[in-house]
């Protein structure tokens, strides 16, 4: 799947990543339910939704995480019993690189970023070397390893989280030039932070367009 689409809008099976992830984000199972349905009703398979699901343990804590993944076995398990038989998708391509797994997190970083990146990290990094490792061996390599979502499906859901989530700004800031990297167009990025403000509020919606403007000004 690609973000982009001809009219350069989300289509609806991304517009539900947006609102699954913000949800998942924020801890609003209720209305996370409701877009659980609305996912894979738009065509997102149970594998898409499982990889964004555990991929934001990453950007918002094993709890929520958890919490998210729990509430779509609900999910499934009540549209089973409707008779509702959803599509599972497909598994990850087994991994063939054998190169060194920080290294392979940060190439992946520099492919996201477009930025060369030092090893180790300036300044957090070497002020405390295990986050750096836990950062490049771990999320970009071990999560963006797997291939059931695209790198720009991951920023989607990257994006979408840090927009939720108040006092992330600067990590957000990252991310959209990172989306932006992967094909994800402004008008989409705007489109992110509409759909912010209608699952999650103005407030973070408009933290969100504040950080846009300023990450356009860095560029």
């Amino acid at each position: 799947m690609n973000a982009q689409s001809k009219t350069d809008t989300l289509d609806a099976r991304h517009q539900s990543i947006v609102a699954v992830s913000a949800l998942t984000a924020t801890g609003d199972l209720e209305n996370l339910k409701i877009q659980l349905n609305n996912g894979l009703d738009a065509g997102l398979t149970i594998n898409e939704i499982k990889e964004a699901l555990v991929q934001l343990y990453a950007y918002c804590g094993f709890p929520r995480s958890l919490n998210g993944i729990s509430t779509f076995m609900q999910v499934l398990e009540e549209r089973k019993t409707k008779g509702i038989t959803d599509l599972t998708g497909r598994d990850a391509t087994p991994l063939t690189d054998s190169t060194d797994k920080y290294e392979r997190g940060r190439k992946t970083l520099e492919a996201l970023s477009k930025t060369p990146q030092a090893k180790p990290a300036p300044g957090f990094g070497e002020f405390a070397p295990r986050i750096d490792a836990f950062l490049k061996e771990h999320l970009f390599a071990d999560i963006f390893d797997s291939d059931v979502l695209s790198y720009q499906q991951r920023e989607l859901v990257t994006i979408s989280a840090l927009s939720a989530m108040p006092g992330v700004e600067a990590q957000l800031k990252s991310h959209i030039a990172m989306g932006t990297n992967t094909g994800i167009t402004e008008k989409q990025t705007v489109q992110i932070f509409d759909l912010i403000e209608k699952h999650i509020g103005k407030q973070q919606a408009d933290k969100a367009r504040r950080a846009l403007t300023k990450s356009n000004s860095d560029n």
